[in-house]
């Protein structure tokens, strides 16, 4: 399967479908989209209201990768459930990071 991350000299940016109210913050790997795109599938608890999902997304994915709050931004997507979301950081560093989270979840 693609990687749903593309490689930059700042860090990654990541595509992530995300399904508000799923129950827990969590994230369940890969999916590939009916036009072919890969996507990180990511649930959060928050509600879609306020941007508060957006929020719950952006620290649930500093949280998972290690890395500070402030180094997770939205880049696109604020009001739709697939989301362009840029990671700065070491790129080898963040993509073997989301490699071996994903990978846990998609082979799982």
């Amino acid at each position: 399967m693609a990687e749903a991350w593309r490689y930059s000299a700042q860090g990654v940016a990541v595509a992530v479908r995300v399904t508000p109210r799923g129950g827990r913050d969590d994230i369940d790997g890969l999916e590939t989209l009916a036009d072919g795109r890969c996507v990180v599938k990511v649930r959060v608890r928050a509600i879609a209201d306020g941007g508060e999902a957006n929020r719950a997304v952006l620290e649930l994915l500093a949280k998972s990768l290690g890395v500070p709050k402030r180094d997770v931004r939205l880049l696109s997507g604020a009001t739709s459930r697939q989301k362009q979301i840029a990671i700065d950081g070491d790129p080898k560093k963040l993509g073997d990071a989301l490699r071996s989270l994903t990978a846990a979840k998609s082979a799982g």
